[in-house]
C-alpha cells in the first residue's frame, strides 16, 4: 500500500509520471554547486531487496533523500516502489540518476520535458 505524506492531501497517481530514459538525465556543469531538488519514483527490483540502494544515494552521492511514499513489504517477493525527493547539487542528482540507471532501477519523473526538471 502506498502511504502518503501528511503534507499532501492526495497521493499523486503514477499516471502523472513517465519513465525516464538515459537520454533524459541532464549533464551539468561541474562548477555548479547551487542546491536543487527533483521528485522521482523508482521501482527497485526484488533482487536488490538486500542491497542498500537508497542508502547509497545518501552516502555515495551525498544527497538528502525525503521519502514521500513507499511500497515494500518485509518478506515480499515483489518489487519495491519509492516516491522520493532528491535534494543536492545538480551534479549530485545527475550522478544519483546515473547510479540508479546503471542498476537497471526504473526511474519515473513527473515532468514530460526533462528541461523542466529542477535538477
Amino acid at each position: 500500500m502506498l502511504t502518503q505524506n501528511s503534507s499532501e492531501s492526495e497521493f499523486e497517481s503514477i499516471d502523472n509520471f513517465h519513465q525516464t530514459q538515459q537520454s533524459d538525465i541532464p549533464h551539468t556543469e561541474s562548477g555548479d554547486h547551487r542546491p536543487t531538488q527533483t521528485r522521482i519514483r523508482i521501482r527497485v527490483p526484488k533482487e536488490y531487496h538486500q542491497e542498500p540502494v537508497i542508502s547509497n544515494l545518501i552516502s555515495q552521492q551525498g544527497l538528502t533523500v525525503n521519502f514521500n511514499a513507499a511500497l515494500l513489504g518485509a518478506k515480499t517477493t515483489d518489487d519495491g516502489w519509492f516516491d522520493l525527493e532528491l535534494n543536492g547539487t545538480a551534479q549530485q542528482i545527475e550522478s544519483a540518476l546515473i547510479y540508479l540507471n546503471d542498476l537497471d532501477v526504473e526511474i519515473w519523473s513527473n515532468s514530460h520535458n526533462p528541461s523542466e526538471e529542477s535538477w
